[in-house]
């Protein structure tokens, strides 16, 4: 297991649409004496798409509050085909404050759906679900499928591991038989309408904030 390294992507400076601030007001004479805060941004002010409270910070000082903020949970997708929903999941697991977002299979994935926000999480890879099941083993972290599978228990009446990876498949095929195995718990999302399945990002998006409606401090929220 390896950390992603950056890959070249859209700018967080110039992300079109996006609504910020203008410089600081009161010129450099007012300027905050802290270190996290970026001398760039105080002087021309900060477009990106990030909460007020890190407005003008550096992005190590976000990503490392965002760490230190981060909850017990892990979200882990598998890219055996250039899913184009990742960049989706990582957005989500970044507004969420995941500890992690593992990618399994292919290493590159397409960034524009995550909006620069796997800047500011920690992003793994591994090259195969053994590799996954590994991290989850040294860090004491249960293995969650999402998928509706026969066998699935119904997400909306069962208690989600408070240390976990939440385990998603890809659009279409779902989860693989590998990552079946490894999971000590299958979870599935109820659904009424005709279409075998949800997509990726939206079962993602749900399967999360499940966990934080059971496990988060809701007065920690923004």
């Amino acid at each position: 297991m390896e950390v992603e390294a950056e890959a070249a992507g859209p700018s967080e400076w110039t992300v079109a649409g996006q609504v910020g601030v203008g410089p600081w007001p009161g010129g450099r004479a007012a300027w905050p004496r802290d270190d996290r805060y970026d001398p760039e941004l105080l002087e021309h002010g900060d477009s990106r798409n990030v909460v007020d409270a890190y407005r003008y910070w550096r992005r190590e000082a976000v990503a490392a509050d965002l760490a230190r903020r981060a909850h017990p949970f892990h979200v882990a997708i598998e890219n055996f085909g250039h899913d184009h929903n990742i960049g989706t999941v990582v957005r989500t697991a970044n507004a969420f404050a995941a500890a992690g977002v593992h990618i399994i299979g292919r290493r590159r994935w397409n960034r524009r759906g995550a909006m620069v926000t796997d800047r500011y999480l920690r992003v793994h890879h591994h090259d195969d679900v053994a590799g996954l099941a590994a991290f989850a083993a040294d860090h004491g972290l249960a293995v969650v499928a999402v998928d509706n599978t026969q066998g699935a228990v119904r997400i909306e009446t069962c208690e989600l591991p408070r240390h976990c990876v939440l385990l998603f498949g890809q659009e279409g095929p779902g989860i693989t038989a590998e990552g079946r195995e490894v999971a000590a718990l299958t979870v599935s999302i109820a659904q009424f309408g005709s279409t075998r399945s949800i997509n990726a990002g939206v079962a993602a998006g749900i399967a999360m904030h499940t966990w934080i409606r059971q496990h988060a401090d809701l007065d920690a929220a923004w």
